[in-house]
């Protein structure tokens, strides 16, 4: 296994795609088995997380930490047990034969079994200043950030289950809520509507879609300017945070037609697995978890594929 030329790819035993919790797992446990593993930066070094000031619920860290420290720990600790760190690009995948092939903006490799990191992006309003106050008042998660704002005043946006359920849950913590949608009527199944409507600590704001976040880095979020979508007309709503529920795209592209996919493009896996349709594909992380969507449990499903890729590896040799 040397090092690639310019027409030789680069080959090694196990490549990790994707550089969040879940790649970083899968590398620490995949390079501790000695299988020499190959980790491919995508175009977030870190995934989300980078984006993440404070993170209060990893497990190990009392007093919080931030996003971006996190992440680099877990990448020192995966190239201490003896991971390679390349930063590239896969544009293309070929897993119709072993070994996979993966074609990088820079590089081309191929390896015996691949784990698929790639994680999920948020979706956003694409409000004014929306994604400068990221992580200073404007969130995509709620679990996650819920308990910086208590008794503030907390605004969601989106129409959907995830939006209802994001609200509900930020009730715990908000003096106030303001759910907002841009139709008058949500999108969310019944019980989840019931539950919205029956809070007293929820106001619908009904046909308004933010188009400005105010506020600043040092202040946090303040308000949010409001465009009526019926008549156009703008206004402004004081807030101390926003909490964007409009759904992720699991960043799941490369593998159009190539993995089972569920309707959303979350990547399918076998049931009490990480394996996917072709054997030594392994996917973990939050490109194949719509559900729970949290660093532990990116991290665990990353443990889960690496063992997975070593007993698979065994198995080819036995």
């Amino acid at each position: 296994m040397s090092d690639s030329t310019a027409a030789t790819p680069m080959h090694h035993k196990v490549i990790i795609l994707g550089s969040g919790p879940a790649g970083l797992t899968a590398a620490v446990y995949t390079a501790r088995a000695s299988l020499a593993p190959m980790l491919l930066h995508g175009p977030l070094a870190g995934g989300q997380l980078t984006t993440t000031t404070d993170v209060e619920n990893f497990p190990g860290f009392p007093e919080g930490v931030m996003g971006p420290e996190l992440m680099q720990r877990m990448e020192q600790q995966a190239v201490r047990f003896g991971t390679k760190v390349v930063v590239d690009t896969v544009v293309k995948a070929d897993l119709s034969k072993r070994p996979f092939t993966l074609i990088g903006q820079s590089g081309r490799y191929t390896c015996d079994s691949l784990i698929i990191a790639t994680g999920a992006a948020p979706k956003y309003t694409g409000a004014k200043n929306e994604r400068d106050l990221l992580g200073y008042g404007v969130s995509t998660c709620a679990t996650c950030d819920g308990a910086f704002f208590r008794n503030k005043v907390i605004a969601v946006v989106g129409g959907g289950d995830s939006a209802c359920e994001e609200a509900s849950f930020l009730t715990r913590f908000a003096s106030k809520l303001y759910l907002i949608h841009r139709r008058d009527q949500l999108r969310a199944s019944k019980i989840m509507q019931d539950r919205v409507f029956s809070n007293p600590k929820i106001e619908m704001v009904w046909n308004k879609k933010p188009i400005a976040v105010e506020g600043s880095k040092k202040d946090g979020v303040t308000a949010l300017v409001l465009e009526d979508t019926k008549t156009g007309e703008v206004s402004t709503l004081p807030t101390d945070a926003l909490f964007v529920a409009i759904g992720h795209t699991p960043n799941s592209q490369l593998f159009a037609e190539q993995l089972d996919m569920d309707e959303n493009g979350y990547i399918k896996h076998e049931p009490d697995s990480t394996a996917t349709k072709i054997p030594g594909v392994f996917v973990c992380g939050d490109v194949q978890d719509h559900v729970f969507r949290q660093a532990v449990t990116a991290a665990g499903t990353g443990c889960m594929a690496a063992i997975g890729a070593e007993r698979w590896l065994e198995s080819q040799h036995a």
